[in-house]
């Protein structure tokens, strides 16, 4: 079997066990059996359990990056960037509350282990950098400018995603998908420029 096929099973088995036990009671051997393998399997892939954590929740946020870029590669305008960004995002932290619990539990990990956070911090890096390449892009394409420099932006953007997904977890009652949506198309805006705030003002006659 191809090894992108057994790399691609054992993702699929391990984001199912993590969504359903957590990190702590997942075992790799269940992880393995449920995608017919045996444990060695996961080690010939992975260096071990926080490693495989860390590639379920790229594989997941790589999915979620390229429906988003998906959707809005045709905008013509910011503000329809904006808009559509904004729904699909707000629909996937609704609609995914188990993807939100696992960042939330591995960063609460990578906290207390510097293992742990090895495996984070450069895959957080990776995240916002691409996030800031297409906020460049999306920003050249429909002549939007921005406030600030696409990397401080995608950071922004980056902390409000995991922000509302936490809010979610916590309050769901309140924290519906619309809320969700309009937070996140209140902030974008902010993002760019208005046209009033950069045109010269024109003279008035006496």
């Amino acid at each position: 079997m191809p090894r992108d096929e057994v790399r691609r099973r054992l993702l699929a088995a391990a984001a199912q066990s993590f969504a359903e036990r957590g990190y702590e009671d997942s075992k790799l051997e269940d992880i393995a059996h449920t995608a017919g393998f045996t444990k060695g399997a996961v080690y010939s892939n992975f260096a071990g359990k926080a490693e495989l954590f860390g590639a379920v929740l790229g594989a997941g946020a790589d999915t979620e990056f390229s429906l988003v870029m998906d959707e809005i590669r045709d905008a013509e305008h910011f503000a329809e960037a904006v808009g559509v960004a904004s729904r699909t995002v707000a629909r996937r932290i609704v609609g995914d509350a188990g993807r939100g619990q696992l960042a939330l539990e591995f960063a609460a990990r990578a906290a207390r282990d510097e293992g742990t956070r090895e495996i984070l911090t450069p895959l957080r890096r990776l995240q916002r950098a691409a996030a800031s390449r297409s906020i460049g892009r999306v920003a050249e394409h429909t002549g939007a400018e921005l406030v600030a420099a696409p990397d401080v932006a995608a950071l922004i953007l980056h902390c409000l995603c995991n922000g509302l997904s936490n809010e979610r977890i916590a309050d769901p009652e309140a924290i519906d998908a619309a809320a969700v949506e309009q937070a996140l198309t209140t902030v974008l805006t902010a993002l760019v420029v208005r046209p009033a705030e950069t045109d010269t003002e024109t003279p008035r006659n006496p």
